[in-house]
């Protein structure tokens, strides 16, 4: 095949598409443009049988029309950040893995995922977080970071990349570090306003050691860092971030794929087609856009008419090594997509992760519990679907008895009154907390229920900094993750069954 500009260009594009098959904007796209790679979220997601012919099916297509496998990605971090189907073995996040304390369970997660994706045919996960989360208010990263200090970070975010990389490409993201934020890059455009020096002390050693480990792939950030780079341009846009520092100062040789360039942080500020081009001129191997073929198509378009010749075949030659390569891997089966053992062995990571707070034992539920707090819900835009939507209330008080009250993500004086009013008759409150660091007026009904003076027991659902300000004598429990499978294990933790043993990896 004659590798012209555009087979050149469709093979430095990640697409995604609606629909759980191929549409005909997306066969189109890579018939007219030769877009060699795909991206699948939730939406794309019904069982694990129809993503293996998903996939299958793309693979077809993209070998027919391009004559090299696509790279199939997909953000299957674990906990919250999760687009497999229900039926696999879904690891715990990342924070909830390091609070178990023990690496290997790092390890053994990203082999059991790795072991999935492969044998449904994905062969890219845009995984693990290597993101330092100094930052308690940072409203993305949270909990999909291993904790708050580089080297913990570092040291089981490089435990799952072998995991993985026994099985799929992995993904350390989102380079130089989207820790210390305050702004969702999928809303806006966040600064971070460090010099070269600090981010080598934090930010740049769990990468360091993700490149030292053997990642595959490193994962851009659309973060302003204005002491590095002057042109008032993102990380990913940046030739001084992208070649200087992850190039030549880290020595990274693998892959660089940018975040989805239909993120606020660039569709509004730089524009998805414009931003597209100038990433790749930086030195970005792949180019995400990651929900529109209409606009993928009018970015290869503007790239195969201005790109840099030079290092468009630079980035091409590691593609096409990375591409050979994965002809190589054997395909698992489907067996270990419902493995018992792996199934068990996740629950027994969640249950390891389980961390108390305050309080030395858990208060005794007694005859009348009183269960308060809010539903699931997209805690940020890296959420994708939620999964079985069960409430803590409702399911706690149908296995436990007592009374229940659903509350509003953001709790109003009426609604911490009526709360304060329901629990009068309660032996005990159990409390279901989810972001209340950030929303705050959930902090306030957990101080008015600590008022009436009865045992209190805090869940905090997401990230743990909700027990920060937990009250004088209440137990506050982590569960890092709104799920079926860890209201399971808080069940057994609140009736006595279960003694949590976790030791938490961020500072509260």
């Amino acid at each position: 095949m004659i590798r012209d500009i555009i087979w050149k260009t469709g093979q430095r594009f990640v697409a995604g598409f609606h629909g759980t098959a191929i549409p005909e904007d997306f066969r189109e796209l890579v018939r007219k443009y030769k877009v060699g790679n795909v991206i699948l979220f939730k939406r794309n997601v019904e069982s694990a049988e129809q993503l293996k012919k998903l996939c299958d099916d793309l693979q077809e297509l993209i070998m027919s029309e391009t004559g090299l496998p696509a790279f199939i990605t997909i953000d299957q971090e674990g906990g919250a950040v999760t687009r497999l189907p229900e039926e696999c073995a879904i690891t715990p996040c990342a924070m909830a893995l390091a609070s178990t304390g023990n690496v290997e369970n790092a390890y053994q997660s990203g082999v059991i995922t790795g072991k999935e994706l492969n044998a449904i045919g994905v062969n890219f996960d845009l995984a693990p977080v290597m993101d330092t989360n100094s930052n308690p208010r940072n409203p993305v990263i949270g909990v999909r970071s291993f904790g708050d200090q580089p080297e913990t970070v570092a040291n089981y975010g490089c435990a799952m990349i072998r995991g993985l990389e026994e099985n799929v490409i992995s993904c350390a993201k989102h380079f130089p570090g989207h820790g210390d934020t305050d702004v969702d890059s999928h809303l806006g455009l966040p600064v971070v306003d460090k010099s070269i020096e600090e981010l080598e002390a934090c930010e740049l050693i769990p990468f360091k050691a993700a490149a030292e480990a053997g990642v595959s792939a490193i994962m851009t950030t659309h973060i302003l860092f204005p002491q590095i780079e002057k042109d008032n341009v993102p990380a990913t846009m940046s030739k001084t971030i992208m070649q200087g520092i992850l190039r030549e100062k880290l020595g990274f040789k693998g892959l660089i794929i940018s975040d989805c360039m239909m993120m606020q942080a660039i569709a509004t500020f730089y524009g998805t087609v414009k931003g597209s081009l100038a990433a790749i001129d930086a030195g970005v191997d792949l180019i995400c856009v990651c929900h529109d073929p209409k606009l993928t198509g009018e970015a290869c378009e503007h790239t195969a008419a201005n790109a840099d010749p030079e290092m468009m075949d630079k980035c091409i030659e590691r593609i096409v090594a990375a591409k050979e390569a994965l002809l190589r891997r054997e395909r698992q089966p489907m067996s270990v997509c419902t493995d018992p053992e792996a199934l068990r062995n996740v629950q027994e990571q969640r249950a390891a992760s389980v961390c108390m707070v305050g309080a030395e034992e858990v208060p005794a539920l007694g005859d009348q519990p009183f269960f308060v707090g809010c539903h699931p819900f997209h805690t940020s835009q890296a959420v994708d679907q939620l999964s079985r939507f069960t409430g803590f209330t409702d399911y706690m008080q149908k296995e436990l008895g007592g009374s229940s009250m659903v509350t509003p993500v953001l709790p109003e004086q009426k609604d911490i009154d009526e709360a304060v009013a329901a629990a009068q008759g309660a032996s005990c409150i159990v409390l279901c907390a989810y972001n209340a660091h950030i929303r705050r007026s959930q902090i306030d009904l957990m101080n008015a229920l600590a008022a009436t003076g009865k045992p209190l027991v805090v869940c905090a659902m997401g990230n743990p900094y909700d027990l920060s300000d937990l009250p004088e004598g209440a137990c506050g429990l982590t569960a890092f993750e709104y799920t079926v499978d860890m209201l399971k294990i808080l069940r057994d933790v609140l009736t006595g069954a279960y003694k949590p043993v976790g030791t938490l990896s961020v500072k509260l």
